[in-house]
């Protein structure tokens, strides 16, 4: 664990992104990916590298980023509802949620998926009663790197921004925890190159997800 900057003094809430930093969701994205373009798009090599320069983010606005068809959004759905078996939780994260909230951490998931595919594969996985709140980017004004998705999960679990961690594995992520005024903190276990994750800036540094508890202690 590597600290830019102290995590705030009596934590009372975490806000984690999901896709590689609870789950290990990866390859099915890349593999949903390359055939709803396939669908779509039709022959021709699929940018999956490309679409995976921009983790965290909204769907929909990574395909306009990309200059590629809003219709996309849809075979991309269905191909990845059809491969959610292959999707693991992150080794430790359900006796992680554990830990944190008999500790009294408040736990909120906010994700650049929709709420209702985040809250699926939480249910799924049996993570979804190890949290109190999921948000999804289509239930927010702005999705990340905006503050929005963060300042709402904070006003859901009643915690002040100084007094909360916002844990993700892409540069968005740390922008919205920045934004939103909440410590950000790079899991570099995820889908981000370390490299990219540290020139973000981000305040906390950890290599695995254990690592989070020292910053969390019990709440009395």
């Amino acid at each position: 664990m590597v600290a830019r900057a102290a995590a705030p003094d009596g934590v009372r809430a975490v806000v984690f992104d999901l896709d590689g930093v609870l789950v290990d969701s990866l390859a099915v994205a890349r593999e949903a990916f390359a055939l709803a373009y396939a669908e779509v798009v039709g022959d021709g090599m699929a940018p999956v590298e490309e679409y995976c320069r921009h983790p965290g983010r909204y769907l929909p606005e990574v395909l306009e980023l990309m200059g590629l068809p809003a219709a996309l959004a849809e075979p991309f759905v269905r191909q990845s509802n059809r491969l959610a078996h292959r999707v693991s939780p992150v080794d430790g994260a359900a006796e992680l949620l554990r830990t944190l909230r008999r500790r009294g951490i408040g736990l909120a998931v906010a994700t650049g998926r929709s709420g209702v595919r985040a809250r699926e594969l939480l249910g799924r996985l049996d993570l979804l009663p190890l949290v109190d709140h999921v948000v999804g980017s289509d239930e927010v004004p702005r999705p990340k790197p905006a503050p929005d998705i963060v300042r709402r999960a904070l006003h859901l679990l009643g915690a002040h921004p100084a007094e909360a961690l916002m844990v993700g594995d892409a540069p968005s992520d740390l922008a919205s925890a920045r934004a939103a005024g909440v410590t950000a903190v790079a899991a570099l276990w995820g889908e981000s190159e370390e490299e990219t994750l540290r020139t973000a800036g981000p305040d906390v540094v950890l290599t695995r997800l254990d690592e989070l508890l020292p910053l969390c202690p019990a709440r009395r």
